[in-house]
């Protein structure tokens, strides 16, 4: 081995604080600090770039201060390469895997060189072993692990926005965008190819253009911690596309970046964010903190389970060889212990300091509330967060489940945090495929879910509503698929959920039925026009707009190509639903009675003759408490602007139109009586031109309105 052991270099004891290694240019060296509270002995491991199977340099960290090892080491700077071997016992069955023949990952690192590749000696047991992970593995995983670099973390930031709180953007204004690095620009052939499917593809001005068009406010990144394709997808020669697998929580993922793995894919992140910024545009990105990619008592050991198995995962109590998983994926972060919780929130300051994001979605947020096989919304993370100068003042999003017991967690996270209402998606997508439901259901999550989420202080925008997300189908195939197709991932179209509650609207998938067409066009306009009548924070699918299709693939978590990649080549019908749905988008924003701080009373206010809001029957008449209970396919309401109940920042009373919604998912034509006034169409999910008699209402007038339309009707006279 060409490696030698520090005698000469002037190591000096270094400081345990902060946590990681950190570069101080003005004393020419870096500082190594990492956290093990069972280990017996750690290396630091340098590399070069040209060898990295062995180390140039091996350095033991002999100071240690309580559970924290650390020391500095001059002469060194950013781009240098650097891991670590941590000694202790390997005694599984206690939960201790330590293993000194397993490089691992800084859980601190800035940035990381690329990715893993998979060797059994990536394990920490004998693979094949009649044992298992009883076993122990004595081969070296050097050569095979990625490496953590040291970072140069200066920036010149002038995203005013950031910094200045007026000009950041309310949650009651926001339109979230669901947007994945690659897929967004892979195909973008008016980009240069070098920074298509890159961070900087995102920040080109083309993207930010389009996205300032469309009427976004916000782009929800999805994962960008540094993850792994894991072993089982490779082999099947794919990839893990969306990114739900780290192995870090501080490292930008560099296979996003266009110039390099050695720090630069920090810079090219910085750019990206401060781009958005001066562009108006905020940035959230979605996070994984309840598990790793090493997976279950038979995974590799990269990082976290190397270094401390003990303290960084959930163990069963009565056998501490096994994990307990209440993500699905072999293994949960163990966020009950002071020293996890501390990486935890240190992370997420980092990318809102550091990185300048705005805002956190969290994946499967139920499992950071774990208490064994408890969830309590009480725990020292979410009192961490709420307190905390800097976390308290970001968006907070919570994907509001996990798989364990218990884990359905909808309406009960902290009034400071907005929920993914699954509710709402499931509740809109059955009513629009023809089910009859209480009328008082579809109410409530037209209005933003006020028997979820009313009380605690909690307002509307608690609920983030969402007709599709990553997760499942496209708005596209959600019209056009009855069933997943989801052969392509190599699971036997096994994977992903079996219940969808889509219509294909009479044919599967692709079909030249002009009636069909029109039918599913039709409705991916009803979606749109109920989403951005609702109350609560909008969040589209980023290429439902573009009518992206995943070919009926509900779970293309692994499909790094043409099924997931946006298509930009629009022929004329997607370029009209584009339009739609740009206009759409920005109807909404200029209007604030669609999106209401407060929620609706459904009573007079300001001795005001009108109520604030009143849901109505076909015959025009207020519906009473046997229909308001009772299922329908068909729903009316009134959002009475002159009744708003809010004011604005400089303390003046708000006031709108007025709106008359009508959707009716019946499959047969419908006569419905106007309400008092003279009524303007606004907006509509009719693909033919408008009627006269359907354009100016009068009051108290009937008119038959279609099978499975949505109408916004404008009172232009009282």
């Amino acid at each position: 081995m060409s490696f030698y052991r520090s005698r000469d270099r002037p190591l000096r004891p270094g400081e345990p604080f902060p946590l990681g290694a950190n570069w101080i240019e003005s004393e020419d060296g870096v500082n190594f600090s990492i956290f093990s509270e069972n280990a017996e002995k750690i290396e630091l491991l340098l590399y070069t770039p040209s060898n990295q199977k062995y180390p140039k340099e091996v350095i033991e960290l002999k100071n240690r201060t309580g559970d924290i090892w650390h020391t500095f080491v001059p002469g060194l700077g950013p781009k240098q390469l650097y891991a670590y071997r941590v000694y202790g016992p390997y005694k599984p069955e206690m939960g201790l895997r330590f293993n000194p023949h397993k490089v691992l990952i800084d859980p601190y690192a800035k940035a990381i060189n690329g990715n893993v590749i998979w060797n059994d000696a990536l394990f920490g047991y004998k693979i094949g072993d009649q044992s298992q992970d009883l076993s122990f593995d004595e081969r070296d995983s050097s050569e095979f692990m990625p490496k953590s670099v040291v970072i140069d973390p200066h920036f010149d930031w002038d995203d005013e926005s950031f910094y200045n709180r007026e000009k950041r953007i309310p949650l009651k204004d926001t339109v979230i965008y669901e947007v994945h690095v690659k897929g967004f620009t892979k195909q973008r052939l008016d980009l240069p190819e070098n920074i298509r499917g890159t961070y900087s593809g995102l920040a080109s001005t083309q993207m930010i253009d389009y996205l300032k068009d469309l009427g976004v406010t916000t782009v929800e990144i999805m994962p960008v911690f540094h993850f792994i394709d894991q072993r089982f997808l490779v082999e099947k020669g794919l990839v893990n596309y969306w990114g739900y697998d780290p192995i870090n929580f501080f490292s930008p993922e560099c296979r996003y970046s266009s110039l390099g793995c050695l720090g630069d894919q920090v810079l090219e992140f910085k750019k990206m964010v401060n781009e958005l910024h001066n562009a108006g545009i905020e940035v959230i990105i979605d996070v994984v903190y309840n598990h790793t990619a090493e997976g279950n008592h038979l995974g590799p050991t990269l990082s976290f389970r190397g270094i401390d198995n003990l303290a960084y995962y959930m163990l069963q109590p009565d056998n501490k060889r096994y994990y307990l998983d209440f993500t699905g994926t072999g293994n949960t972060l163990n966020l009950s212990h002071p020293r996890v919780i501390q990486l935890v929130l240190d992370s997420l300051r980092y990318w809102v300091t550091e990185m300048h994001v705005d805002g956190f979605r969290f994946d499967l947020a139920a499992a950071l509330a774990r208490e064994l096989y408890n969830v309590n919304m009480l725990n020292t993370f979410f009192i961490a967060i709420q307190q905390d100068p800097i976390l308290s003042q970001v968006k907070l999003i919570a994907e509001p489940w996990d798989v364990g017991p218990g884990g359905y967690q909808v309406g009960n996270f902290p009034y400071t945090w907005a929920e993914w209402n699954g509710r709402y998606r499931d509740t809109i997508r059955r009513f629009w495929r023809g089910e009859a439901l209480p009328y008082n259901e579809i109410a409530n999550r037209l209005l933003g879910s006020p028997d979820i989420y009313l009380g605690n202080n909690k307002t509307p925008f608690a609920s983030i509503n969402y007709i599709t997300s990553h997760d499942g189908f496209t708005l596209e195939d959600l019209v056009s698929y009855n069933q997943k197709h989801n052969e392509a991932n190599g699971f036997d179209n096994k994977d992903g959920m079996n219940e969808n509650y889509s219509w294909n609207c009479g044919a599967e998938g692709p079909t030249n039925d002009n009636n069909v067409i029109l039918c599913r066009e039709k409705q991916k306009r009803n979606f749109m026009i109920t989403l951005f009548v609702s109350q609560g924070v909008p969040m589209i699918l980023g290429g439902d707009e573009l009518s992206r299709t995943q070919r009926g693939n509900n779970n293309a978590f692994c499909q790094d190509n043409e099924i997931s990649w946006y298509d930009w080549n629009l022929d004329e019908r997607r370029v009209k639903f584009l339009e739609f749905v740009r206009g759409l988008i920005h109807f909404y924003r200029a209007h604030p009675i669609f999106r209401r701080a407060k929620y609706f009373q459904g009573k007079k206010l300001f001795g005001m003759p009108l109520k604030d809001v009143t849901f109505l029957n076909i015959d025009g008449r207020e519906v009473d408490e046997k229909i308001w209970n009772s299922p329908t396919q068909t729903v009316a309401f009134i959002l009475e602007g002159s009744v708003m109940d809010e004011i604005n920042e400089y303390g003046e009373r708000i006031a709108d139109d007025t709106f008359l919604i009508i959707l009716n998912a019946n499959p047969n034509n419908i006569k419905f009586k106007f309400p008092k006034g003279k009524w303007e169409l606004v907006v509509s999910s009719h693909l033919r031109d408008i009627r006269q008699e359907e354009r100016i209402v009068d009051s108290e007038r009937e008119l038959e309105i279609e099978s499975r339309t949505a109408l916004v009707y404008r009172r232009v006279e009282l």
